[in-house]
């Protein structure tokens, strides 16, 4: 059995409502996404690249290589903190390149999607009473190129081998450089990860506002407690 009882109340939309697909996204800074800090600004001032495409690709490189990937629940940490720290969550990590995007004027905006947490099991296999049932997942999208695009279609957006199965020391934000994550069963089987989408919560101009409309995955005090203990332990296979 999941902990249901570690996580917020909140109103799920019904299976039948669609996403909303006309939300403009934007560039300016916000709570979680500060890039006017001096931290967040000199990260983006470091990003090499030709063409906006190409500048969001080389700014995931550069973030995975300086933000080492652990376990947080904190996703209303600012992007300061994260950068600061050294280390954050996919979550986190995410935030830092929409962050950095917005910084460089590429608008950027989010999906919802509230994911089964059994799809969290492989990673903590002594702890699964322990993982909530459903998890509130931001996807980032990237105004480039004239159209929005999903950080996951930022490169080539193939389905390679068997896809991103969350099982070893590989995390969602590293793994869409070298294959699909697939929340929409559009490619190929092995990469489809819709089965694992409870609901689809539309789309935000800012992950503030996702999070601040249907909440993070556990209850604030709880939330702290797991971060504590957490947010120091590196990913690992």
């Amino acid at each position: 059995m999941t902990s249901r009882l570690l996580m917020p109340r909140r109103r799920l939309p019904a299976s039948g409502d669609g996403p909303e697909l006309e939300v403009a996204g934007g560039v300016a800074a916000t709570r979680i996404l500060d890039w006017g800090h001096p931290r967040v600004a000199c990260l983006a001032d470091e990003v090499r690249g030709v063409g906006e495409r190409e500048w969001v690709r080389e700014a995931h490189r550069l973030i995975g290589d300086r933000i080492r990937p652990v376990y947080a629940m904190n996703d209303e940490q600012p992007v300061s903190v994260t950068v600061r720290r050294g280390r954050g969550s996919c979550s986190q990590r995410m935030a830092v390149l929409e962050a950095v995007a917005r910084a460089r004027g590429i608008a950027t905006r989010v999906r919802g999607r509230v994911i089964d947490g059994a799809f969290w099991y492989a990673r903590f296999p002594g702890l699964r009473a322990l993982v909530p049932d459903e998890v509130v997942l931001a996807w980032p999208e990237f105004r480039v190129e004239g159209r929005w695009v999903a950080v996951s279609e930022i490169y080539d957006g193939l389905c390679v081998g068997s896809g991103f199965d969350n099982a070893g020391a590989e995390t969602l934000f590293d793994a869409v450089a070298r294959t699909a994550v697939d929340w929409d069963g559009t490619v190929a089987p092995t990469c489809d990860l819709s089965a694992r989408v409870v609901a689809d919560l539309g789309y935000f101009g800012t992950r503030d506002e996702l999070f601040r409309e249907y909440g993070q995955t556990l209850r604030p005090g709880v939330r702290w407690v797991v971060d504590l203990m957490m947010s120091w332990r590196g990913v690992r296979g």
